[in-house]
């Protein structure tokens, strides 16, 4: 997915991006090579100015096989997500506007099963209630790998805006335009207490609140 824009989604519910609960109705899981041509048609579809090809997504995913994600009902394709696993360097050139984000240069990129130090939200597509899948790809982010990195996204519309504002994105400084930035809760407490157990603490205390 070529630029970094949210596509269109009906989920407008405000809750904490980490707080989302899981749905058994809608799943979501690493895109297989079988899918990428109906989701490359589907971002293409929904994205403004996405000129994804199955091509292209393939040899993203080459690269790291965790970095796209589809989310279905059943057989139903309603969306996907893709993420940049950012390193060090690649977190400093985004917030500098020298990441390319059309074409993401390797050397800013974490390698396959490096701890990223960012996660980029690359492109977001989901039609009707494939939206309640983000839920269960907000769990799998908060795997080892990626627990202790913030979220990061640009926005491609004033709905997109609105819906990372439903998840607790908010524009942050920098000098890539209209760049909203995502806290992980654990990142917000207290360094004194250690990082498992913060995310423990959230985890166990607010996916049941979120559910209301």
């Amino acid at each position: 997915m070529q630029k970094p824009q949210c596509g269109s989604t009906e989920y407008s519910v405000r809750h904490d991006l980490d707080a989302l609960p899981q749905s058994d109705i809608v799943t979501a899981h690493a895109v297989t090579r079988d899918r990428l041509a109906e989701l490359a048609a589907l971002a293409r579809q929904e994205i403004p100015g996405v000129r994804a090809t199955e091509h292209e997504l393939a040899e993203f995913l080459r690269y790291d096989p965790d970095s796209i994600f589809m989310l279905c009902r059943g057989r139903n394709l309603l969306g996907g997500i893709a993420f940049l696993y950012l390193n060090c360097a690649g977190l400093d050139a985004l917030l500098l506007d020298e990441f390319n984000l059309i074409q993401p240069p390797r050397q800013f990129l974490a390698r396959p099963g490096e701890q990223a130090a960012a996660i980029y939200v690359w492109a977001l597509v989901a039609q009707g209630r494939g939206a309640i899948g983000l839920g269960n790809v907000a769990r799998m982010m908060r795997e080892p790998r990626f627990r202790a990195a913030d979220y990061y996204a640009q926005p491609s519309s004033a709905e997109g805006r609105a819906f990372l504002g439903a998840l607790g994105f908010s524009p942050v400084p920098s000098f890539q335009p209209d760049l909203w930035w995502y806290q992980r809760p654990w990142n917000r407490m207290p360094e004194l207490i250690d990082p498992a157990i913060r995310m423990n603490q959230f985890v166990e205390g607010s996916v049941a609140d979120a559910r209301h």
